[in-house]
């Protein structure tokens, strides 16, 4: 057991990084599409880590919420794999959401970087 992943290192990049990872960042894209807030991403992330937690629980023997014995265990993996998936949703909602005020107020703003857009001066 370590501080970041509970069961070893691959199955940590595997089912969280990859798997997880490939399903926020399409859920941060969704998001930006419809113009969803932070707190509707922050809602799916939160089940989506639900989801991450139970499959490191299913597959390769680590903790899940339901048991009261390891409970702490299990919320603490549960908010390191939130704080993963977060940061790539977040990632991939500002970066869609800076294509689409670069392309659909492109009167207005233009593109600064993959993450950002500046006024038209």
């Amino acid at each position: 057991m370590n501080l970041i992943w509970e069961v070893s290192l691959t199955e940590f990049a595997l089912v969280t990084l990859v798997l997880g990872g490939l399903a926020a960042w399409m859920t941060g894209r969704a998001v930006a599409l419809t113009w969803g807030s932070w707190q509707r991403l922050a809602i799916y992330i939160a089940l989506l880590s639900l989801a991450v937690r139970f499959i490191h629980y299913s597959l390769f023997g680590g903790t899940f919420l339901l048991p009261p014995a390891g409970f702490a265990t299990a919320l603490h993996y549960y908010v390191v794999d939130f704080i993963a998936l977060m940061l790539i949703a977040a990632a991939a909602r500002q970066m869609n959401r800076s294509h689409q005020m670069s392309e659909q107020y492109s009167f207005l703003y233009d593109r600064s970087g993959p993450f950002g857009w500046r006024r038209k001066v």
